[in-house]
């Protein structure tokens, strides 16, 4: 089988090239990737290349294949795994492994095997931990965007509480509480605003931070502040840069209580810092954005820890219990991954894509390996539309599902675009 792969060899160094795979053993499977969403993780792996502690030495002369968030069909199932494993089964991958007391990780280990890439070679540790699950569900994307969004829920099961009168921890978020997520309409920002709002505990009052008015005006748009009132959540935006003093701004939202959960998602000291200034008693700070900085440090009241019995934790990726949690609430409609994409690309165009993306705008960036797509705003569709009839019904359809990714959308590329052009 003949692969089109985007293949690391070092610092910087993607590359999009052809290859024959390898006929599979009798306790591998062979896949075909329909979407890859592309992680920010997999920017600073390919920033940092063999010195990343999840990527093999010598990639210089056996490159691995990115990519880990990752949906497609089984093609060929070896004999030892036919009992499971059918031809024509959807997937969806959990990429962290550890396998016989060994890590693995799909997207960093190996040759064969990743997401970006029209066909792979899945190794018989994927089976043998029971990452490659089945999904039942339409839509691929939702099963990329399984991976990142069992990273936010796996950051809400992390997060814990004390109880009154035993050192016993209670685990998640606090049920009806105060939550923050600062720096949160970003992409992550928006699974984790849907997913703190339709989970099956839910604040209730949840403040969304940023900086950025494009992007919290778009997260007000998609989560308006009158829904989550239904469901009893009082929802606030806030635009940091509008105040002098933020953390007292914030904790006015709170007559003074102070909040329950924070949740930091940029790698900014001040930000933390600001979670430190916000919490209540018993409050807990989750870390949920991983910094490339190794120095990346932040002042924190010790005194609070102490009187104020507050806490802090870091948490990165999510367990397969997260990914089968978040392809059950996707399958229900109670979350939209979609909420986190606004770009759309082929497979040509996941290079640019991984090794720009801190410095392109908006959210999710979103590909298919099996067609060639420049990266396109979904925004842009309409304006692409006037030379480009598939542009144009692209943009019909996402402007009919509040100009967001949808099933539909996903079909009608599939099955419509020319699958070696954009033109």
């Amino acid at each position: 089988m003949i692969t089109k792969a985007v293949r690391m060899y070092g610092e910087n160094d993607l590359r999009l090239e052809e290859f024959a795979l390898p006929a599979i053993k009798e306790d591998e499977i062979l896949v075909k990737v329909i979407s890859d969403s592309i992680c920010m993780s997999t920017y600073k792996e390919s920033r940092q290349g063999a010195n990343h502690k999840r990527v093999p030495e010598g990639i210089d002369k056996h490159p691995i294949i990115v990519g880990h968030e990752t949906a497609g069909n089984i093609v060929e199932v070896g004999r030892k795994w036919q009992h499971k494993y059918h031809v024509g089964d959807k997937f969806s991958l959990q990429p962290a492994l550890v396998y016989q007391g060994i890590s693995h990780t799909v997207g960093y280990s190996y040759e064969n095997c990743g997401g970006a890439c029209t066909y792979a070679v899945v190794p018989a540790e994927v089976m043998h931990t029971d990452s490659l699950l089945r999904y039942e569900g339409k839509a691929y994307y939702e099963a990329s965007l399984s991976e990142p969004m069992s990273c936010i829920i796996g950051a809400f099961h992390a997060s814990y509480h004390n109880t009154a009168g035993k050192y016993e921890h209670a685990m998640g978020i606090k049920k009806n509480g105060v939550m923050a997520i600062l720096a949160g309409a970003g992409p992550m920002g928006m699974g984790t605003i849907d997913y703190a709002l339709h989970g099956d505990i839910c604040p209730g009052v949840l403040v969304i931070t940023d900086i950025d008015s494009g992007r919290l005006k778009r997260a007000e748009r998609i989560f308006p502040v009158e829904e989550a009132g239904k469901k009893g959540i009082a929802l606030h935006f806030v635009n940091m840069s509008d105040f002098d003093k933020p953390a007292e701004h914030l904790r006015s939202l709170t007559n003074g209580h102070g909040f329950d959960d924070v949740f930091v998602l940029a790698p900014v000291s001040e930000v933390i810092e600001q979670a430190d200034q916000i919490l209540s008693y018993d409050g807990c700070i989750n870390f949920f954005s991983g910094p490339i900085d190794a120095n990346l440090s932040a002042k924190i009241n010790f005194y609070n820890i102490h009187y104020n019995s507050i806490h802090m934790l870091g948490t990165s990726g999510g367990y397969t219990s997260d990914m089968v949690e978040s392809l059950t609430l996707s399958a229900q409609k109670r979350i939209n991954p979609a909420v986190m994409i606004t770009h759309i690309c082929g497979i040509d165009g996941i290079i640019d894509t991984t090794l720009k993306l801190p410095h392109i705008p908006g959210g999710k960036k979103l590909s298919y390996p099996q067609i060639e797509m420049e990266l396109t705003a979904i925004e842009d569709f309409a304006q692409k539309g006037t030379n480009n009839r598939h542009f144009a019904k692209l943009a019909e359809i996402c402007g009919k599902n509040n100009d967001l990714w949808c099933e539909e959308a996903e079909a009608y590329l599939l099955n419509n675009w020319p699958a070696k052009s954009n033109k």
